[in-house]
């Protein structure tokens, strides 16, 4: 059996002051496209389907258009969780619909999904936080341990003072069960899960700028170990970051996020993973780069001219640049970096300091006009840097401004 792998979708997300939802069409056929050439017969989508509570009709309208196409109208089943970034009702809302399309959608951790039965598969077996597939194609079933993002409010439990620990203990404790009465060598058996997850003494792995963090301390670190022996593959979402924290005979994977969402992903490569599984034996997975989306980039100059340069040859891209320069940057500066390039999202001016006498600092003297005492002050802040005509200028346009 072929099972296709994905998570952080983010549908709806933006970067700064930019839409990326045109790139999110793009890679969401890229998926679909993936999907119908490797013929996978299912989909795992891993949680953050959305990038808030409250997604545009357009980022929602591109979901369903994207679940049903990949879904070939109810011939191969689509299961979704909802992530840190979901609402669970919005997820759980559309389901009894959707399943008439093959879509499982799962918005609350130990959610029980009602067996039903389609053209082309059933759910034959569901308990809380399990459900067995049979597909009409395939002639072993497929056991899915499903807990979308899961903390104490999500899952209406109290973890006390020690809420790492106590975590572990109840994921631990609800996925074996689970294993133990339902995945036997003669089916396939999977976790699809949205956490913080790492490898018992493994360094910490960064979480993405801009990402709402799990791991607060470690109050929401949940460790590997706790995996059943069970499972064969654990499609994990939350990193951004293509990853495998488990073994190769047992694959633990954040899949990645389809676009660089964040400065802190610039040149990462994102993918899809394509899993091949088989009752009884260690699975076999392959990473599938996706190609559509700008690329990020974090570049910074010590000149006005070849930063114009490296702009102009770059315009498929978003930038954070900084710029570094022995004054602060003037207007028509400003404009010509603009203008040069329709991508910039951060413009960082970096003033070289200036080396000053620190060691005694000299006193205020607050009989001084306002004009004065912010000359100085200025100075002061930027290793002796005087302000330039133009930050005098915008200091009196504040100042003459009538309260």
């Amino acid at each position: 059996m072929k099972i296709l792998h994905t998570a952080d979708w983010h549908l709806g997300k933006r970067l700064d002051r930019f839409s990326r939802l045109e790139e999110q069409v793009s890679v969401m056929d890229e998926i679909i496209q993936v999907a119908d050439e490797q013929n996978a017969d299912l989909i795992l989508i891993a949680g953050d389907l959305f990038d808030n509570f409250n997604p545009g009709v357009e980022a929602v309208e591109l979901f369903y258009k994207t679940l049903k196409r990949l879904s070939l109208n109810g011939k191969r089943p689509v299961i979704a969780i909802s992530g840190n970034h979901d609402s669970p009702s919005l997820i759980d809302a559309p389901d009894p619909l959707a399943r008439e399309c093959g879509i499982i959608l799962i918005g609350h951790p130990k959610a029980v999904i009602h067996c039903f039965e389609l053209e082309h598969f059933k759910i034959s077996r569901s308990a809380e936080g399990f459900i067995e597939l049979e597909l009409k194609n395939q002639p072993q079933p497929v056991r899915i341990l499903h807990t979308p993002y899961a903390n104490e409010v999500r899952l209406k439990q109290y973890f006390g003072e020690n809420k790492e620990a106590e975590l572990n203990k109840v994921l631990a404790e609800h996925w074996a069960k689970n294993a133990d009465n339902f995945c036997d060598e003669n089916g396939i058996n999977l976790l699809i899960t949205h956490l913080y997850m790492n490898k018992k003494g493994a360094p910490i792995m960064e979480e993405p700028e801009g990402e709402k963090p799990i791991k607060i301390g470690n109050a929401d670190l949940v460790f590997s170990d706790i995996i059943p022996a069970q499972i064969q593959y654990t499609a994990l979402g939350h990193l951004h970051r293509f990853q495998n924290i488990g073994t190769e005979e047992k694959p633990v994977v954040y899949s990645s996020s389809p676009l660089c969402y964040s400065f802190s992903e610039a040149g990462q490569a994102k993918y899809v993973v394509l899993i091949d599984a088989e009752p009884g034996r260690a699975v076999s997975y392959e990473r599938i780069a996706l190609k559509n989306g700008k690329y990020l980039e974090r570049k910074s100059f010590d000149c006005i001219e070849k930063t114009v340069d490296w702009l102009t040859r770059n315009q498929d891209t978003f930038v954070e640049l900084t710029l570094e320069s022995e004054t602060f940057l003037k207007a028509d500066e400003r404009k010509r970096l603009y203008q040069s390039h329709s991508g910039i999202v951060h413009l960082i001016p970096k003033v070289k300091s200036l080396e000053t006498d620190d060691s005694h600092p000299g006193e205020i003297n607050l009989s001084q006009d306002m004009e004065t005492l912010f000359k100085n002050y200025f100075k002061s802040r930027n290793g002796g840097q005087e302000a330039n005509e133009e930050l005098i200028r915008l200091f009196h346009e504040i100042t003459s401004v009538p309260s």
